[in-house]
């Protein structure tokens, strides 16, 4: 990664009342023909921790203008996510990365539009979603030997976060009551109790260590109909980590993130559906016999309810507490900690016990 080429960077801060004269510094040094005058603004995206801006003069090119999140630097690696960025992209896994700037990123558009939740369920949509997961995981790393899983370098750090801000932590003082699960959030003592005894039992699962996208919710995933084919984007989490992780993260998106309903979670007829897919393309982007076989898919199922059910909910959960106490989005991130880490603990002595 150390060879990769160095990233141009424009030294503004893009406003996000009034980006418009930020946007044109940072399109002078990446479209420097496009007149000014001409460029359209348009927001695609005011997600939960980013803004998105398209910038155009005609169809013909558009240029994405990312601004992150006010103190999402206490969550993102931002030089990570450049790294990860230009891998992406080399291998036709991702958008070309053009610059950074102080705030934010600038980025090729994705031909397409956003998937819409319910298309997850189609199979000819999660097939490819399936088949591009593989592509993803089969992208080799450089390294002589696998890199560490970023899922508990990155729970280490959410904990440590917790810790240094105690005084004002949700997980320190009372709470009121989520209207979805009735219960307080757990304190910090149960939560780092937790994290080791999840990475005990999960280091046992022998999941392989695979170049990840981590955050496949549907926001994330550009459906191109013409081509028949879809491309992911935002790549804040990605990193190397548990093949099983990626793949439960992106079951638990089923089951939305506004209004998050577990009864939408895919079936085992879907996920066996899925899981088959997946390693068709795993197999054929790594030069493999694409042969599945009913065992591998079978193995490969309670892998990921492992992490699914256990990792992904509690990594997102302590996300959630954190996100509380420093996002000025106007979203219930205490609610949404409490629906995950709820559902954690419900499905844990169940998860635990599935064998391989």
């Amino acid at each position: 990664m150390s060879q990769r080429r160095r990233l141009p960077h424009v030294d503004v801060d893009i406003d996000q009342e009034d980006p418009r004269g930020g946007v044109m510094a940072v399109l002078r040094a990446v479209r420097p023909r496009w007149r000014p005058e001409g460029v359209r603004l348009k927001t695609f995206t005011e997600g939960l921790t980013n803004r998105l801006l398209g910038c155009s003069v005609d169809q013909s090119d558009t240029v994405l203008v990312r601004l992150y999140g006010k103190k999402t630097e206490l969550f993102v690696d931002r030089q990570r996510e450049v790294e990860m960025f230009q891998v992406f992209h080399a291998h036709g896994c991702g958008p070309e990365i053009y610059c950074s700037f102080r705030n934010g990123l600038c980025y090729q558009f994705v031909e397409g539009t956003v998937l819409e939740d319910p298309l997850l369920y189609q199979p000819s949509i999660y097939r490819l979603i399936a088949a591009e997961v593989g592509r993803i995981h089969s992208i080799r790393t450089p390294c002589s030997r696998p890199p560490e899983p970023f899922l508990w370098t990155k729970v280490s750090h959410f904990l440590t976060l917790l810790r240094n801000s105690a005084g004002r932590s949700p997980v320190q003082t009372p709470r009121t009551k989520s209207p979805a699960a009735g219960q307080q959030l757990p304190s910090l003592a149960t939560l780092s109790a937790e994290a080791e005894s999840l990475e005990r039992h999960l280091s046992l699962v022998d999941s392989p260590t695979v170049m990840c996208h981590n955050d496949l919710l549907t926001k994330n995933i550009i459906h191109d109909r013409k081509q028949g084919s879809v491309k992911f984007i935002d790549f804040e989490y990605a990193d190397y980590n548990y093949q099983a992780y990626d793949i439960g993260n992106h079951f638990n998106e089923f089951a939305g993130t506004q209004d998050v309903d577990y009864s939408r979670y895919p079936s085992r007829q879907l996920q066996n559906a899925w899981l088959e897919a997946y390693l068709e393309s795993y197999k054929r982007c790594r030069g493999q016999d694409v042969t599945v076989t009913q065992a591998e898919v079978t193995r490969l199922y309670v892998q990921v309810c492992k992490f699914s059910l256990q990792a992904s909910n509690f990594f997102w959960g302590l996300w959630a507490v954190l996100q509380s106490q420093s996002s000025s989005i106007d979203f219930d991130f205490h609610r949404y900690a409490m629906v995950r880490l709820n559902r954690y603990f419900e499905k844990k002595e169940e998860y635990f016990s599935l064998s391989l």
